[in-house]
């Protein structure tokens, strides 16, 4: 028989029973479990499986495997750089360490991994004296057996094993199983753990090298494309500014210094999408500057990325910049405090990056005589993850599951929509904690109500139909919002060049005086750009194409034709649908009416029958899924305003449960201080005060208070509309209406655990139709009560480690399921399996669960939606903080709305926000870039000035006893300014012509090409939206090539026969021109020397020296 969860063993969150799974929550039985802390804990991956991470495509980055395993690169990390083609200076050690560039983090030490541990190391790495010390530099560490310091840094993959950044200690056998791990182990939080850079390297002088991140071994094209690719894995275009980067740079950068400042920020991201488990330094951002004068740039570049949450975030551990204050700069009082509501993705995301910010940016704090604030999560629940919740099984025996993974059943999130294109849970689970996931397959199969399979021609056909109507809705919607940014040269930023930089006007002197742009500018000196307006909504191995371009006024006649069907007899040959009349009729037009009339108005000249019927409402319950509420409650106008945003890659579930993610965040690299049970009864707060510690007071029901002076509340929308929090004052009306305003729905889970798998093992999902409440209706109406029970099942046998059905109850059904018994929703859907398997038996589960989400206090449903009463923008305005209050969480992230994805970067968001609340935005240094020094021939030695260089924000002071190098610096500056004038630079001696003709027949013929490859692609799947891959595209381009005529061919042939003849005359005559200019640089040289006497005297030792300008050193061509 099977068992209710009346007597179900909640070993992992003890609150959540009564409310969540049924009446009755009394038995509770201890266990050991597999995750936080204990011996035979959820382990995502084996420490020796973690030894030769790849963070590739094929085990853990969105990144291509060649983008981050380059044979090329084995040899040195990113401090090496590409001194030999650029000829930048080199200084012996970088960043304390020794000449090969070596990574600090890199140092390859066999470490257990950080799930299956709850204590930190308390070893640090001492790299300057070739030796691994404690933190106090008193004892080294026993296991290792070679102290000297290994080279390789981010790029070394390949031989060493790549350690992670924090390591935690393994607890001892004897350790104690406990029933509520999270909350024993928060009691902890008094034991002192510190990580390895919890003791900053004091006095380390930072060294800049341009070009030192910039691998020497990769040609400029291969480097540009792993930067580009860079950018789009992390959500930002890698051609054109981000909104705030247009805000924070459009005063200080020139049109030409936008193409430089991207190729520095896309290089930058580069560096961590290589490598997630390891930061990136300050050192190495630097590094991807070609040029020192760029080196403050990229700074502004490397705190942007860092502060927003691009780098430099989740599980690993950053280099703590708080050394220790100074004694006359101490300021006696209260530390500063930061207090986040909610451990759930968002909450703990915050929390996260918050610690990483306070320790890189620590010493902001230290400066001003304060330590740097500390964080506190306060979580109502006893366990971590909030709607992540991983539920374990009663029974653990008979797993299939690797060794140290539980079984577990998905309460809340299930499923990682593609790890590519962005997805920041693919550094997380794939690139940092190492997590194991299940792909799943489009290999979805619909059974009728009766149990026969509906066949794929009429599941195709009706699909159609049905992206047909919802392309026709889609006119009725809100346009999309535009923002402003500039766009760098897209052409140079492909094949990774930069433009030439002699200064100009900024951006916003551009923008004002309507000044013309270089010759060389394609883009006006800033743009408007909408937010993406078309996308493919991607459920239950069904895509839904919402496209802008569609056009409502092809008649549905001409539709049906063109999508197969036949016309009913009668119909007339001419007719379209009218829809505007219906939308208009409402002030608050619902996309569920909308199509529900579409579907009225195709019957008109269609002969659609009830199963056409039923299958058209199964798609409207998939879109009832995505969205936890029904289609009648969709906003017509807004309720995919999330459109553009998705992200690429198969779908995925993780194997041991979800809850590992969250569990992850808040143990590595080491534990955040989260106090359970800790529910929030009021906030009062004040938005004028400036005293430390009292700009907001939260208590809590069991009775504790806590103040703070920034408060990040991450508790779920449906907790803000319930009015459980009390606010003193009352929060503004702004806020307070769009809580109202915006929707907050409900999807429940009825869980079946069984013996034996009855159905097909290797088949992820099937498909449920339901019928209407009057049988047979043609009515679309009839169906929406009963269209969402159960028309889902996921087959969780890979993931859960039994066999496990998981049936979703969406729409109006999840609603019913928050109001019928275990025993009754139970036997409904036996009664529904038994038709779908007949003739094969159906038994009753040995485990069932049933979530009842709307009951849990802490959550009051599942997620958010946009309500016919929602306006455009309303997410921006639920995200928007109020004085000392900040608002995390999915309905705060209108890019990624109801998603995990989407609550961890509303987290990182709001981290940012607190950050820059308590120290001020980012500041720029004015000038920005330093200008470039044009040369004029001085009439005398005193009248050639030269500006002095700068230092970040701030002038050097000129020690005395460098005045002397100052003057001869400034009058070998005046010298060469006499001879550049008379003579002009001295020839660059050629290179090769660097004209590849299949480079150019590309360039032309990609893009026919790609769509050729499409066409096949699609043609051989049957599948709309397939594309083809590079590979195959430059297969077929290679192809072409190689087939084309001669006619075809040869201008490409002859374009580069004419470079290579050009190239060749020019390097005849090269030793001739540039001997000829030598001995005319030599003769002005002494001419100038007579007629202007350096002050000091020292006309032998200026006459016989040379600068680096007429040896030829100052440009050299580079090969592209």
């Amino acid at each position: 028989m099977y068992s209710s969860l009346a007597a179900m063993t909640n070993a992992d969150g003890l609150d959540d029973g009564h409310y969540l799974f049924g009446d009755a929550h009394n038995g509770i039985l201890p266990m050991p479990l597999a995750h936080t802390g204990m011996k035979g804990e959820s382990s995502t991956v084996t420490p020796a499986a973690l030894e030769h991470v790849h963070y590739s495509e094929s085990t853990a980055s969105s990144v291509h495997y060649g983008d981050t395993h380059d044979m090329s690169e084995s040899s040195g990390g990113h401090m090496s750089g590409r001194d030999e083609r650029d000829s930048s200076a080199s200084s012996g050690y970088v960043n304390g360490l020794g000449q090969d560039g070596a990574h600090a983090s890199t140092i390859h030490i066999h470490q257990p991994h950080p799930l299956r541990t709850s204590e930190t190391s308390d070893g640090a790495i001492d790299l300057h004296q070739n030796k691994l010390t404690g933190v106090n530099g008193n004892h080294s560490l026993p296991h290792v057996k070679d102290h000297t310091p290994l080279s390789g840094g981010r790029n070394q993959f390949t031989h060493t094993p790549v350690s992670m950044a924090s390591t935690p200690r393994p607890q001892h056998d004897s350790s104690k199983a406990s029933s509520t791990p999270e909350l024993s182990q928060s009691q902890e939080r008094d034991t002192v753990r510190r990580s390895r850079n919890s003791s900053p390297m004091k006095n380390r002088p930072s060294e800049f090298r341009a070009n030192s991140s910039i691998p020497a071994a990769l040609t400029w094209e291969e480097f540009a494309r792993q930067c580009i690719l860079a950018a789009e894995s992390s959500r930002l275009n890698p051609f054109a500014l981000h909104p705030e980067e247009y805000k924070l740079l459009r005063n200080h950068v020139t049109h030409a210094q936008v193409t430089i400042y991207l190729n520095i920020r896309n290089a930058i991201l580069r560096l961590w999408t290589k490598n997630p488990l390891v930061y990136v330094s300050l050192e190495e951002a630097v590094g991807c500057a070609r040029d020192k004068r760029y080196f403050t740039l990229a700074k502004v570049a490397y705190s942007w990325l860092m502060r927003n949450g691009y780098i430099n975030f989740g599980c690993v551990e950053v280099l703590n910049t708080a050394a220790t204050i100074p004694y006359t700069k101490v300021k006696r009082g209260a530390r500063r405090t930061i207090v986040v509501v909610g451990a759930g993705m968002s909450g703990l995301g915050c929390a996260r990056h918050l610690e990483g910010l306070f320790a890189q940016l620590g010493e902001q704090w230290v400066n001003e005589g304060e330590r740097p604030p500390r964080v506190i999560v306060l979580e109502g629940r006893s366990r971590i993850g909030g709607r992540v919740y991983s539920h374990p099984f009663r029974n653990q025996t008979g797993s299939t599951l690797p060794p140290g993974h539980r079984c577990t059943a998905e309460m809340g999130a299930q499923i990682v929509t593609g790890f590519e294109h962005g997805n920041p849970l693919n550094a997380l689970i794939r690139g940092q904690l190492g997590i194991p996931y299940h792909g799943l397959r489009d290999n979805t199969i619909l059974y009728d109500y009766d149990g026969t399979v509906v066949e794929k021609s009429q599941d195709v056909l009706v699909e159609k139909l049905y992206n047909d109507v919802l392309e026709r809705a889609s006119v009725f919607r809100n346009k999309p919002a535009t923002f402003r940014t500039v766009e760098g040269d897209r052409n140079l930023i492909l094949f990774g060049r930069e433009p030439t930089d002699n200064n100009g006007s900024t951006i916003a002197e551009l923008e004002q005086s309507q000044a013309p742009l270089p010759a060389n500018a394609t883009t006006t000196a800033s743009t408007t750009e909408e937010k993406p307006s078309t996308g493919v909504e991607k459920l239950a191995g069904r895509a839904y194409q919402l496209s802008a371009g569609f056009n409502p006024n092809v008649s549905a006649t001409q539709a049906i034709r063109n999508m197969g069907w036949a016309l009913k007899a009668g119909a007339p040959e001419i007719q379209s649908l009218q829809l505007d009349p219906v939308a208009r009729a409402s002030a608050h037009p619902t996309l569920g009416h909308i199509m529900d009339e579409g579907i009225k108005q195709y019957q008109n000249v269609l002969d659609l029958r009830p199963r056409d019927l039923r299958l058209l409402n199964w798609h409207h319950a998939n879109l009832e899924y995505a969205n936890a509420a029904s289609v009648n409650q969709l906003s017509l106008s807004g309720w995919d305003q999330d459109i553009g945003n998705e992200f690429e890659g198969q779908h995925t579930e993780i194997i041991g449960g979800y809850q590992q993610v969250p569990r992850g965040l808040w143990q590595s690299p080491t534990k955040l201080d989260v106090r359970f049970k800790s529910v929030i009864k009021s906030v009062q707060y004040d938005v004028e005060t400036k005293e430390i510690g009292k700009a907001v007071k939260v208590e809590c029901t069991n009775g504790e208070v806590f103040e703070a002076d920034q408060l990040v509340l991450t508790t779920p929308l449906g907790v803000l509309k319930s009015g459980s929090i009390t606010f003193q004052p009352p929060l503004p009306d702004w806020k307070q209406g769009v809580i109202e305003r915006m929707g907050f729905g409900l999807l429940n889970k009825v869980i079946l655990v069984y013996e034996q798998a009855f159905w097909e093992p290797d088949r992820d999902m099937f498909g449920l139709l339901n019928e209407a409440e009057h049988q047979a209706s043609l009515n679309p109406e009839d169906y929406a009560h009963q269209r969402g029970r159960y028309y889902l099942f996921w087959n969780c046998i890979k993931t859960s480690g039994k066999p496990t059905l998981v049936a979703l109850m969406a729409g109006e059904a999840a609603h019913y399921a928050e109001a019928t018994s275990n025993d009754q929703l139970v036997k409904e859907v036996t009664d529904r399996l038994d038709k779908m398997f007949a003739p094969s038996y159906v038994p009753l589960p040995t485990e069932a669960i049933v979530t009842r989400w709307r009951k849990d206090p802490l959550a009051r449903g599942s997620y958010s939606y946009v309500g016919p009463r929602t306006q455009a923008g309303d997410y921006d305005v639920m995200a928007r903080p109020h004085g000392p209050l900040h608002f995390a969480g999915e309905a705060t992230c209108g890019t990624h709305p109801a998603t995990v994805h989407g609550a961890y970067l509303s987290g990182l968001r709001a981290a940012a926000e607190v950050v820059e609340s308590m120290i001020g935005p980012i500041k720029i240094p004015n000038p920005l870039v330093e200008k470039k020094v044009r040369l004029e021939q001085p009439a005398s030695y005193p009248t050639f000035t030269t500006e002095p260089k700068r230092k970040a924000d701030q002038e050097i002071e000129i020690e005395p006893s460098k005045e002397r190098l100052m003057q001869d610096e400034d009058y070998e500056a005046s010298i060469i300014g006499e001879i550049l004038s008379k003579l002009g630079e001295r020839p660059i001696k050629p290179g090769r012509a660097g004209v590849n003709p299949f480079l150019l027949y590309t360039k032309d013929y990609w893009y026919i090409c790609k769509k050729e490859c499409d066409e096949k692609k699609r043609a051989a799947t049957g599948d709309p939206n397939e594309k083809a891959s590079k590979t195959e595209i430059r297969t077929a381009l290679g192809l072409r090539w190689r087939t084309d005529s001669e006619e075809v061919r040869k201008p490409y042939l002859d374009q580069t026969q004419n470079a290579k003849d050009d190239a060749a005359a020019n390097a005849a005559t090269f030793k001739d021109r540039v001997a000829k200019w030598d001995e005319d640089a030599a003769r002005i040289r002494r001419e100038y020397i007579q007629n202007h006497p350096p002050p000091d005297g020292s006309d032998d030792r200026i006459l016989n020296s040379r600068t680096a300008i007429e040896l030829g050193a100052g440009k050299r061509l580079r090969r592209l």
